[in-house]
């Protein structure tokens, strides 16, 4: 229980800078204090003390604001910042290494018994307000935008943001920013609202240029394997001449 209680103080100074002294964290963050009282309460509730479970539940939603279910499963090393508002129901599981921010629902979407709440991997950051809802999986090192509406299963390390959210194909995110830098100018500068149509199209037209890019660079690759050096051939040819490109091809 120690060596778990030293672990989660560990994880909080690691992932907020607003952790100043190890008395601080243990005397005034709820997420410590919530994730303690539920490893008391999913040990009744797993010796069948189902009353009890859910009544020192209770006491933690009270003295923290954060409602855990006492049958939900957590690993080690999660980190509930700031907490308030955050509901986790009875059959989620929560691996190694989350982070969740405050307003988190871990929900379902049916009434019948059994499996009907989120599975997060290790490593999952789920943002503000963000609601993951149903028997879904959240695949390692994936994150959650503030206020998304999950309600589909999120590969490892991809991204889901919006409402309902839609999925962020790993490295599509940063070759768009990094084309953005190399025009001179950022999206995000204009706007960070994903149902923003401005935004949505500077974005289509930047996820354009980095497709373009590729082919550009994988013609140049197909003619290099050919024998052919564009930068010679261009060098050489009638600039006036508007089929000199077709000419180089053939």
């Amino acid at each position: 229980m120690f060596t778990r209680l030293r672990q989660d103080i560990a994880c909080i100074f690691e992932r907020d800078p607003a952790a100043r002294s190890t008395w601080e964290v243990l005397t005034c963050y709820p997420g410590l204090h919530a994730l303690t009282l539920h490893r008391l309460s999913h040990w009744l509730w797993s010796h069948r003390l189902r009353w009890l479970a859910r009544f020192l539940s209770h006491l933690t939603r009270f003295l923290t604001g954060i409602e855990i279910h006492p049958g939900a499963t957590i690993g080690r090393c999660v980190f509930i910042d700031h907490g308030m508002g955050v509901v986790i129901g009875e059959t989620a599981e929560i691996g190694d290494g989350c982070t969740l921010y405050h307003g988190v629902t871990l929900g379902g979407t049916s009434w019948h018994k059994g499996k009907r709440h989120p599975t997060l991997g290790r490593g999952v950051v789920v943002g503000a307000g963000a609601k993951v809802l149903g028997p879904i999986t959240i695949g390692d090192g994936a994150r959650v935008g503030s206020n998304a509406v999950v309600v589909r299963d999120v590969p490892a390390g991809a991204t889901a943001v919006g409402i309902p959210a839609r999925i962020i194909e790993p490295g599509r995110e940063a070759a768009r920013q990094e084309k953005a830098e190399n025009l001179g100018f950022s999206a995000y500068a204009v706007t960070k609202s994903e149902d923003d149509p401005i935004a949505k199209a500077i974005h289509g037209l930047l996820d354009h240029a980095v497709e373009t890019d590729r082919r550009i660079a994988a013609l140049l690759k197909s003619l290099e394997r050919a024998g052919v050096t564009l930068e010679d051939e261009v060098a050489t040819a009638d600039k006036f001449d508007p089929n000199y490109l077709s000419k180089i091809v053939d």
